[in-house]
């Protein structure tokens, strides 16, 4: 079931349909953030007149482009690659680059228009945007890796800058992709613009705790909704999605608040351990040997490994989604629910369907949606531009500080949000109010560009 739109924003959704066929996570996306405006048009009829929502749903621009390479047997390949820059009311383009075979148009638009109210919520002075290629690094060399990030940024390099547009990693790019892009965008340029790029090493410019922070903020985050319901993390019982850098380091900032994480997954299976995940042991499947979660159960006797399992279907207090788009759906959400599940977490980007967001709402769990649960990992990203502006290092200590201020703030605004659009405790609307307001007013000062 679709929630019906106010009547002032049917025919806006109607025409980014009209627009963008067949870009479904685009649509969702769109649809997800209209449900809250209606009663921001009432309290604010200057965005009705200046067409803020029709202008923040249209990218300001959308760059498609080949990107041929060859592999190390010298046949040629060829892929396609994309940078949407959505909208730099706040700031210059900011959000990261995909490499995965699922990446098309409407992914990379879904992502950009989440980007721009997760960027807004952050406070930090940055617009919205993303990018990507289906390019699939599995399975390829470093050599073959390296070749195409240099194809890639020899198209991409004329559209970035620290004050245009500045990518970052995502699923498929890491700091070894960042660094391929970036070494090519410093070849093309002749410049040393280490604030252009964002997740790189720390030996040259990268900041401490960026690995961590989208991971940390998600239970940050988390941790935040319990206390406004008298509650914490510790003593619960998680389930986490994923096992890749997010899931990783939501798994161990939940275990620094005391909760026990009781299973995690990868695209083969899910690995349940009742006394406790290992997450050294995770940590040196994943982050060093690259290897399946399969191997987990191999090593851990008393833990089990379902191929092809659910994670939801593990009983929980608590869940953290932290893979990819809408891998939680209603029946997954509805199972969570009457297991007593009583927090979601969204540490992936629109982790959970919009039937499963529903019932979870309706259940009354706390539910935080990706882009306010997530956003510390696009936060810790301008931390790092800071840092690289002034030609500064930060401790992990502070970054992580700095981190943790903004995810509270980031919880504030929306718990208040919400009870001031008439929504108490709903995250969803807060989020999406508090971003769009942010934004819109950004964007009726600037006049009509």
């Amino acid at each position: 079931m679709t929630v019906r739109l106010d009547e002032k924003l049917q025919p806006i959704y109607q025409d980014v349909l009209r627009r963008n066929p067949g870009e479904d996570e685009f649509h969702q996306a769109v649809h997800e953030v209209l449900e809250s405006l209606g009663p921001v048009l009432a309290k604010y009829p200057e965005f009705a007149e200046h067409k803020i929502i029709q202008r923040i749903c249209e990218p300001e621009r959308q760059i498609i482009f080949r990107v041929p390479w060859e592999d190390d047997r010298g046949e040629t390949h060829i892929n396609r690659a994309f940078r949407v820059e959505f909208n730099s009311a706040l700031g210059p383009y900011k959000g990261g680059m995909r490499f995965h075979p699922s990446v098309y148009l409407g992914i990379i638009k879904f992502l950009g228009f989440e980007q721009v109210f997760k960027n807004a919520l952050s406070g930090m002075p940055i617009g919205g945007g993303k990018g990507g290629s289906d390019f699939d690094p599995k399975g390829r060399s470093e050599s073959e890796i390296m070749r195409f990030c240099q194809s890639l940024m020899t198209e991409l390099y004329r559209h970035l800058g620290e004050y245009t547009d500045v990518p970052a990693g995502d699923i498929g790019v890491g700091q070894r992709e960042v660094g391929f892009l970036f070494g090519q965008y410093k070849r093309i340029t002749n410049r040393y613009e280490s604030g252009v790029f964002t997740g790189k090493g720390l030996d040259w410019g990268g900041s401490r705790a960026r690995k961590e922070a989208t991971g940390y903020g998600t239970v940050i985050f988390v941790n935040e909704m319990l206390k406004a319901r008298s509650d914490s993390l510790d003593g619960k019982k998680c389930v986490v999605s994923g096992s890749g850098n997010v899931a990783i380091y939501a798994m161990e900032k939940a275990m620094q608040h005391g909760a026990k994480i009781i299973a995690c997954s990868d695209s083969s299976g899910v690995v349940i351990d009742e006394q406790g995940i290992d997450l050294d042991l995770v940590k040196r499947i994943k982050e060093v040997e690259h290897r399946r979660i399969s191997v987990y159960a191999d090593e851990k006797k008393k833990a089990r490994y379902i191929e092809d399992g659910d994670v939801w279907a593990v009983p929980c207090d608590v869940a953290l989604p932290c893979a990819t788009q809408n891998e939680l759906n209603g029946k997954n959400a509805k199972k969570l629910v009457e297991q007593g599940c009583i927090a979601v977490g969204e540490g992936a980007n629109m982790p959970t369907t919009p039937e499963g967001v529903r019932i979870f709402q309706d259940a009354g769990i706390a539910f935080g949606p990706g882009k306010a649960a997530n956003a510390g990992g696009v936060a810790t990203s301008a931390l790092e531009m800071q840092q690289n502006a002034s030609r500064d290092s930060w401790t992990f200590e502070h970054t992580e500080e700095r981190l943790e201020e903004i995810m509270i703030d980031i919880h504030r605004r929306c718990f208040e949000t919400a009870d001031e659009f008439g929504s108490p405790g709903n995250y969803v609307v807060g989020a999406n109010i508090a971003g769009f307001i942010r934004v819109g007013r950004a964007m009726v000062a600037m006049g009509l560009v």
